[in-house]
Formats: structure tokens, sequence, C-alpha cells
């Protein structure tokens, strides 16, 4: 299930979520060189969140391989890594997803927030995920990267302020390739079973190539997080603007 768009206009421009887009685009030209090597790789490496390392259970100078010729010495420490790894992502598919989410989602978080406390939100968001992946892989050596965790955060706040709007999916099954229109609960409720399933065998000390937790723990921190970061006048503007631009559609 990928959602194409939502039916839930905005109140205005969302400056945060373009300037976090534009960050991101940024950082996989100029740090991370369009996704080619060696620069993805020492990107990786360097800016992403290491458990292993960040809690010292996995010795300095373990060499984790990222690929053909390619490996991660673990140093130590480093906590930076957990707000730079958000900014990092691993191939094309892997950032043009998670920005495709953000544009769906971030837009309708921001008009009930405002763009500061909306990009604050977003931040908090994203650490909250790499924390949650560093308490379920405390031994891991392997690092992560990438902004799904913030926009997990994004989407659990979407699913509380929102959960009835209505999100345009495509849905593919093998080849067989289809459109449908399901409310945002549904849809997010969906995902955000799927993370937890997903992670379930990395508890069990199976390794996996996605860091289902990170998902897990932005979605429950944005739902936490949300009364402290909504903005009342702004969330009554916006359904008053939505009630307004259905009823002009009528």
């Amino acid at each position: 299930m990928i959602p194409l768009r939502d039916d839930n206009p905005t109140l205005g421009t969302s400056v945060a979520t373009f300037v976090i887009i534009g960050v991101n685009v940024a950082a996989w030209i100029f740090v991370q060189g369009l996704g080619s090597e060696p620069a993805l790789a020492r990107s990786v490496c360097q800016l992403g969140a290491i458990p292993g390392a960040l809690l010292g259970s996995v010795p300095a100078g373990v060499s984790v391989p990222l690929g053909p010729g390619l490996e991660c010495l673990v140093g130590r420490g480093g906590w930076h890594t957990v707000l730079t790894s958000m900014f990092m992502h691993g191939g094309w598919f892997h950032i043009l997803g998670n920005l495709w989410f953000l544009s769906v989602f971030g837009d309708n978080v921001e008009d009930a927030m405002g763009s500061l406390r909306f990009a604050v939100f977003y931040l908090v968001c994203g650490i909250a995920a790499a924390l949650a992946h560093v308490a379920s892989s405390p031994e891991s050596a392997v690092p992560v990267v990438g902004a799904s965790g913030a926009i997990g955060g994004v989407m659990g706040a979407y699913a509380v302020l929102y959960p009835r709007a209505p999100v345009h999916m495509l849905v593919t099954l093998g080849f067989y390739f289809t459109r449908m229109v399901v409310p945002a609960y549904l849809m997010l409720g969906y995902w955000f079973l799927l993370q937890i399933l997903g992670g379930i065998p990395s508890l069990q000390g199976e390794g996996g190539g996605v860091a289902f937790w990170a998902h897990v723990g932005g979605f429950a921190a944005g739902i936490a997080l949300l009364p402290l970061f909504r903005d009342a006048a702004r969330v009554a503007a916006h359904r008053r603007h939505v009630a307004e631009h259905f009823g002009a559609a009528t």
C-alpha cells in the first residue's frame, strides 16, 4: 500500500516540510554523492548511528562490511549521530520513499503546529526513533540511517489529528495494480502493525536490513508528543478550512 495523496487541504505553504525535504536532498547530493561510492559508505559509517558504539557494547576497531571492498570501523561514542543519521540514506529508493511519505503527511501535521514547532517535533521524533533502535539492538555494530523514524512520528501525529482523512492508495498484488481510498487511521494503523511484526525477529537475534523498531519508536513518539506541540487555534482553523473547501466543492 503506497499513499499517493490525501484529501486534506492545507492552510498555506508548508515551509518546514519543504525545508526538511531540501536538507535531506542536499545531504544526499553533497555528502552522500548521490549514492556513489565511496561517499555513500563513508557517510553511512561516519554519520550513521551505531548502537554498539554508542553504548560501548562493541569493541572499538571492529570492522563491519558495507559492500564489496568497503568496510566500517566501529569507534566509540558519537552521540551526534543520533541526529545526523536521520538525514542520511542508504540508496535512491530509501530516500525517495521517505521523502514521498513526508510530502504526503508532513504538510497537514505542520498545519496543526506551525513551522517552527513542527521542525522541532520532527527532530525530537527522529531522536526518539534512533534511541528505540539502539534499545532494541544494543550490541549491533551496523550503522542505521534514514529519515523514516522521524517520518514515523509525523505519521503517528497525523493518525491522531486526521484519522478519517481520505488517503488515496496504490495497492499492488503481484503484477496486479489498483487504486483505492481509505481513511488515514486504516492505512497508518496497517503500516504500524507491519513495523511491529517486522521487528519481532530482531528481538530474537535475527538480523535484517530494516530498523523496524526505529519506525515503531518514532510513531509512538509522534503520538505521545502531539499534545505538547499541537496548536489548538491552528487545529481549529484547519478544520474550518477543510469544511469550507469541501463545502465549496459540493
